[in-house]
């Protein structure tokens, strides 16, 4: 039996991560809010993860520059792992991962559409009700955050978005980027 392998997402990863979200999602996948925010432009592949086994990718997880009114934040997403490898803490491994790796590059949150019960434990909380808005409808009680800096959540009021959208805070994430 092979160990598990956790290492930074490179372009050779693409094919396999795409079977991966293809099999976890399915084609419903493209409707989703987080979804059209994602498709805004490219993530952040510096702050993305796989875990590989016996030289095979079976988990990923992506980050996204996002904004939300004046402030800035990245979306957590997709989380996928194959069928073969679930239940097995490789998804949380993954996220514990791009977390510390989002921290140590000065972002000051990440976001994510999921669950309580399982991202909770890691950090995440309930993003307040009416406090952030998405282009698609969305259970707005699986809005998720992990505040990375204290107070985070309060500079981010309004409509989410991809970062490539919001120029004018664009300078504040180049500093956070080059800071990385």
């Amino acid at each position: 039996m092979h160990e598990i392998t956790y290492l930074a997402e490179t372009a050779a990863n693409d094919h396999e991560i795409e079977e991966i979200n293809a099999e976890a999602f399915g084609p419903g996948r493209f409707a989703r809010a987080a979804y059209k925010i994602r498709e805004g432009g490219p993530h952040e592949r510096a702050l993305s993860f796989v875990a590989t086994h016996g030289g095979r990718v079976i988990a990923t997880v992506r980050l996204t520059r996002i904004t939300v009114g004046g402030g800035c934040s990245l979306l957590l997403g997709p989380l996928a792992v194959r069928p073969s490898h679930k239940d097995l803490g490789i998804g949380r491994k993954l996220v514990n991962i791009a977390i510390d790796a989002a921290r140590e590059a000065g972002w000051p949150s990440v976001i994510l559409v999921g669950d309580e019960p399982y991202y909770g434990p890691l950090g995440f909380r309930q993003v307040p009700l009416g406090q952030i808005a998405m282009p698609r409808p969305v259970d707005y009680r699986r809005l998720l955050i992990h505040e990375l800096q204290p107070g985070a959540l309060d500079a981010l009021r309004g409509e989410m978005r991809h970062a490539d959208f919001a120029p004018d805070i664009s300078q504040r994430i180049e500093r956070i980027a080059a800071s990385a």
